[in-house]
């Protein structure tokens, strides 16, 4: 191998890290919020925050939004075959494309939201959601630290496409 191409791959794998790193961080921050949440409140149990906000400890057997929740079982396997089968692209992708900033920034996140979610399906059986937001006697679906990174991760991967040069 050549020194140009040994320096290519050093590169390569140093923008890889960095980019894994982020996952990791929002993988932790996921399963940690998670972890003191569980420990903190009983199934179904509100806490207040704000007149627009509430912790709230449900679990979710579905998608996001509990698409999918109320299924016999089947959808669990689905769910979490996606999510693994979709880490090891996003980790492909990543490692193909570790200088493109914003489009590997929404990888990593996206990246750490599916294993936080993976994570809970293969330890619980379920997704761990509390983050509960309501306006009025509406409530949003309850979510967690892993569905904000993949909606952020989602955002920046749409922005990275609309400024992409077109030929």
């Amino acid at each position: 191998m050549t020194s140009t191409a040994l320096r290519d791959n050093h590169k390569q794998g140093a923008g890889m890290l960095r980019w894994l790193g982020i996952a990791l961080i929002v993988l932790v921050l996921d399963q940690a919020t998670k972890l003191v949440v569980l420990r903190t409140l009983s199934y179904g149990q509100v806490l207040p925050v704000t007149d627009f906000f509430n912790l709230v400890l449900v679990y979710n057997k579905g998608a996001a939004f509990s698409f999918l929740a109320s299924g016999s079982g089947w959808q669990h396997y689905l769910f979490s075959a996606v999510a693994a089968a979709a880490s090891v692209l996003i980790v492909y992708l990543i490692w193909r494309y570790p200088g493109q900033k914003l489009y590997c920034a929404g990888l990593a996140l996206i990246l750490g939201g599916a294993v936080g979610n993976l994570v809970d399906r293969l330890v619980y059986g379920h997704v761990v959601d509390f983050l509960d937001f309501h306006a009025f006697d509406w409530h949003w679906p309850a979510f967690n630290v892993a569905d904000s990174a993949i909606l952020i991760g989602a955002a920046l991967f749409v922005i990275d496409e609309f400024r992409r040069p077109r030929k």
